[in-house]
């Protein structure tokens, strides 16, 4: 047998460590935007949506001081209109949306047991393909006709040549495609993320109400978004190429609405969703209790899906062209599933050791 020797190395005569080297800021900036872990996509969503947040919130700083006295203070009537319409389109697709996809990212693949999302690559390219676009849409300030100025809703024949003749109408309207194909991209990873990389054991009636609510966003995005591109293709192809897909006299103008709006609602559920599902792994937490009604919770967010596609003529009720019962009948239907999940939040707390943390104020304060 052999001992091993108890003997202390001195610490003089110990080998030193090689030294970590520290990343330089350069490198680092590198290694961010070439990135395919899905973490950090999610935080370089959420960094670029915080921006495009605070570039809104300067539109509406002035628009809202030149409303403040009749007439005008600060910008031209045309300026103004630029400013009514970035503000909107930005706070809409480049502020909330990737808000939902950045959400996703960092939480969902953790969730579900995953070690990334299914395409990792893909992942990246969406990333840029909707932070390029932001930047087209917004590049239109910096041409001479300056920035699209027909609204966020573009309704025709607002957004046609005659009316917006300014190349920023066609920028916003090749951002806004450009951008909505990246997220279109992401939704895909995200589904089947969720449909092919859970953890052993996790069924789709274990996972958290979270990765629900992200599953049921993305198929809304595959089912919306997709309407939203193909209208900007067409809307494009009239500015450009004298198509007539648009004008009012074919009752083109109807048309953009209806196919805008066909998005448009479902928008809302993909931009309310993720939040509810973010509400429902806050409460439980700070009421010391298991959700309330967790299958509940589930179905409700499926009809909530279902029942949004099937609401969007509630945008064109004065209009005349739609059959009002059927559309009031599903506005008001809509509501009950929402009213679902608002309850099952409250007998999640009921009767729980409530904690009034910050994150369950917030919580409060969304509900």
């Amino acid at each position: 047998m052999t001992m091993l020797s108890d003997r202390v190395v001195p610490s003089d005569q110990a080998p030193e460590l090689p030294k970590r080297r520290k990343k330089s800021p350069g490198s680092m900036v590198v290694s961010w935007i070439t990135s395919t872990d899905h973490k950090v996509i999610g935080y370089m969503y959420l960094i670029l949506a915080t921006f495009w947040f605070f570039a809104a919130g300067a539109m509406a700083l002035v628009i809202r001081a030149e409303l403040a006295i009749p007439g005008l203070q600060f910008v031209s009537l045309e300026q103004y209109n630029q400013l009514f319409t970035m503000h909107g389109t930005i706070m809409l697709f480049l502020f909330a949306t990737p808000l939902f996809v950045g959400y996703a990212n960092v939480i969902m693949p953790l969730q579900i047991g995953s070690p990334d999302v299914a395409f990792p690559r893909l992942n990246m390219l969406g990333f840029w393909l909707f932070a390029f676009g932001g930047m087209i849409v917004a590049s239109g300030f910096i041409t001479p006709g300056g920035a699209a100025a027909f609204g966020w809703f573009a309704y025709a024949p607002l957004s046609n040549a005659m009316y917006s003749p300014e190349v920023g109408g066609d920028l916003w309207l090749l951002g806004l495609a450009m951008g909505g194909l990246g997220t279109i991209l992401g939704s895909v990873n995200f589904v089947t993320t969720i449909f092919c990389m859970r953890a052993p054991g996790m069924t789709m009636f274990r996972m958290p109400i979270f990765t629900w609510t992200i599953f049921v966003t993305s198929v809304l995005v595959l089912l919306a978004f997709p309407v939203l591109a193909a209208a900007l293709a067409l809307a494009f192809i009239d500015r450009n190429y004298g198509a007539v897909v648009f004008a009012p006299e074919n009752g083109g103008a109807m048309l953009w609405e209806h196919l805008f709006w066909f998005f448009g609602h479902p928008e809302v559920y993909i931009l309310a969703l993720p939040f509810f599902g973010i509400a429902s792994e806050i409460i439980p937490v700070f009421s010391r209790k298991p959700i309330f009604g967790y299958k509940g919770l589930i179905y409700a967010t499926l009809a909530i899906g279902a029942l949004s596609m099937a609401v969007w003529a509630h945008h064109l009720y004065v209009t005349g062209s739609v059959y009002l019962p059927f559309f009031a009948f599903m506005t008001m239907l809509i509501a009950v599933p929402t009213g679902v999940k608002f309850f099952n939040w409250i007998g999640t707390m009921w009767r729980g050791s409530v904690s009034f943390d910050t994150p369950m104020l917030w919580t409060l304060g969304f509900m």
